[in-house]
């Protein structure tokens, strides 16, 4: 470990293992550390990732993909099912992960490309001088270290510790956050070519529970629910899961246990500083619907990493020029996460009724040939009444209908 580098980045979750490859790639000289011993765990998510957008990223290997799914399928509160194709299931369908050794292989990319790793590395404060971010003080095996750099890189999830170092308001409310618990369940038969998710306020208040299949008669078995629904006088979401699988796999055998939290709340006010950017569930890039944020993160640190070569090119390290990491990723990510945001606000109010009323709107539609965009406008045309907040989303697609509506007259 070297006492000065061009780029320190804190955590190798998938955003700083992708800003680490790309910046060392540039030929850089960059650190990535991480506060555990071992490279992706505990694993913290349901391990489902999109084919497509994770080409743009690494070459998938058989060796971390448990299960090649072709869709997925939705239950409302009474059972009623939607099946959809993958292409439009969503960022989270497509291949199930083995998570510890993607990550592993994430880490081994940016290492080949130049990076230097350090595990078992606690960040506890950074170097800060002139108002400009300019390294990080560190805890290894024991041993304190003061490291310079350029850019500091914050890859270090919700309510991330570098952001508030740096004067980022990083906190967030308990019904901002998805508190997540999933089993690795073994020993049940399911249909392995789809991921299933569950819909209802007894099950799953605000949130879902979800199944993605990792072969070997195996599955993920996960809740996500709102904090603010979770706590005195209500089930936690642990004592719901258990519920569930008691009631849908009696024959199933926990064999691993993962809790943790992920952003929904849309993304954070700033996610820059003078010598510093967020990346990933520290800058809350997570979809606020599905708690998904493995696609995000990785885009989000491809773009951070582009213009911390960039502002190192130029020798300006001042937010003025790190506001391209801004402006990049709010126009692609953000974007989404805000629209995802406005579906998520509205379709957590839902009775069990009205979900199911939704459902049954569906039944007759072909999704093999509509994207996801006009699979939500199909729903919000049939449920305009339930609906009604959404109608932002497609505002230029109902300027459009009024328009030939007026002109075929």
């Amino acid at each position: 470990m070297k006492d000065r580098y061009d780029v320190i980045i804190v955590g190798a979750g998938p955003a700083g293992s992708i800003v680490a490859k790309t910046v060392a790639y540039a030929g850089l000289d960059v650190l990535l550390i991480e506060k555990r011993q071992e490279i992706g765990d505990p694993v913290r998510c349901g391990e489902g990732v999109g084919k497509f957008h994770l080409r743009q990223h690494i070459e998938p290997d058989p060796r971390w993909i448990c299960a090649d799914v072709k869709g997925s399928r939705i239950f409302s509160p009474d059972g009623t099912k939607i099946e959809m194709a993958e292409e439009i299931s969503g960022g989270e369908v497509g291949y199930v992960l083995e998570r510890k050794l993607f990550d592993r292989a994430l880490v081994n990319d940016a290492a080949s490309a130049g990076a230097d790793i350090m595990v078992k590395t606690r960040a506890t404060g950074l170097i800060i001088e002139d108002d400009f971010v300019c390294g990080v003080k560190l805890m290894h095996l024991g041993e304190e270290y003061t490291i310079r750099s350029k850019i500091v890189i914050g890859a270090d999830g919700i309510e991330s510790k570098v952001g508030r170092w740096a004067g980022i308001d990083t906190s967030i409310k308990p019904s901002d956050i998805e508190t997540c618990v999933q089993f690795l369940v073994a020993g049940i038969e399911i249909d392995q070519n789809y991921c299933d998710f569950y819909l209802g306020t007894e099950i799953a208040p605000a949130g879902y529970i979800w199944i993605f299949p990792k072969g070997k008669n195996q599955a993920n078995v996960g809740i996500g629910m709102l904090g603010s629904k979770s706590g005195k006088g209500k089930k936690r979401a642990v004592t719901l899961l258990t519920d569930f699988i008691n009631k849908h796999m009696p024959d199933g055998k926990i064999i691993e246990m993962v809790v943790g939290g992920v952003p929904v709340s849309g993304t954070i006010e700033c996610t820059i500083a003078n010598g510093l950017m967020l990346v990933g569930d520290a800058a809350r890039q997570s979809d606020p619907i599905t708690g998904g944020g493995i696609i995000n993160a990785m885009d989000a640190g491809k773009i951070a990493g582009k213009v911390a070569i960039e502002s190192i090119a130029a020798g300006d390290v001042s937010t003025n020029m790190l506001q391209e990491y801004e402006t990049r990723w709010r126009k692609t990510i953000g974007r989404e996460i805000d629209g995802s945001l406005i579906v998520k606000e509205t379709f957590v109010k839902f009775t069990d009724d009205e979900l199911n009323s939704l459902a049954y709107s569906l039944k007759d539609v072909n999704f093999s040939s509509m994207s996801l965009f006009n699979l939500l406008y199909a729903l919000y045309k049939a449920n305009k009444k339930l609906l009604w907040d959404l109608r932002i989303l497609f505002k230029d697609i109902i300027v459009n209908d009024i328009d030939f509506a007026y002109k075929s007259k």
